[in-house]
């Protein structure tokens, strides 16, 4: 069975502006009923939050479908500092990365012939991300052009993304396409979108 999740995240906002973006986008799914101030750690499974906030009285305005009157969705966890975000299950890793320079594809897990990661190939995003964690910098040379390119500015394989900020909808149906617009134009900058399973 499993837990589910939909994921917003934030690929542009600063680590320093992250905190106060967050405190914004609460203060406005409060005020529209989306959420409420009470929070919870049940059902929610974010690896670095605790808690998160319960679903509010008109919940079903963010949702595609709320067709099903007896399902009530879990928390919304708001994680805020640098990091990377993996949708689907299992895997930490991207399974590829292309550079912004030259569009080169570097290959880290070869499906469908490989499942695991080719760690040679990975160390260099692996290193620049733990860089950008811990300062806000970090970089990866592409094997292909010799450019040492901000990891935030490369493109990673679906479902592998790195931000300041994300939102986790625990148990929630599928995100309305008008809700998630409105929730990007709000937050300001480009976003991305996961689901997983934990």
């Amino acid at each position: 069975m499993g837990d589910y999740f939909e994921r917003i995240v934030d690929l542009e906002v600063t680590g320093e502006e992250a905190g106060p973006l967050a405190e914004r986008t609460v203060d406005w799914m409060v005020a529209e009923g989306l959420i409420t101030r009470e929070m919870s750690g049940d059902a929610m499974y974010s690896l670095t939050v605790d808690k998160g906030y319960l679903p509010g009285p008109d919940w079903r305005r963010a949702v595609a479908n709320s067709s099903d009157p007896s399902r009530i969705p879990g928390p919304v966890a708001v994680i805020v500092g640098r990091d990377y975000h993996v949708g689907g299950q299992g895997e930490d890793v991207a399974d590829f990365a292309t550079c912004p320079r030259c569009d080169a594809r570097t290959v880290i897990i070869d499906y469908p012939e490989e499942f695991e990661a080719d760690e040679e190939a990975w160390q260099p995003f692996g290193d620049g991300i733990a860089a950008w964690k811990e300062t806000g910098n970090g970089s990866a040379v592409c094997s292909a052009c010799g450019a040492a390119v901000p990891v935030a500015e490369w493109q990673f394989g679906s479902g592998f993304d790195l931000g300041a900020l994300a939102f986790d909808f625990w148990g929630w149906p599928p995100l309305g396409v008008g809700f998630c617009g409105e929730f990007g134009k709000r937050l300001g900058y480009r976003t991305e979108e996961q689901t997983g399973k934990f």
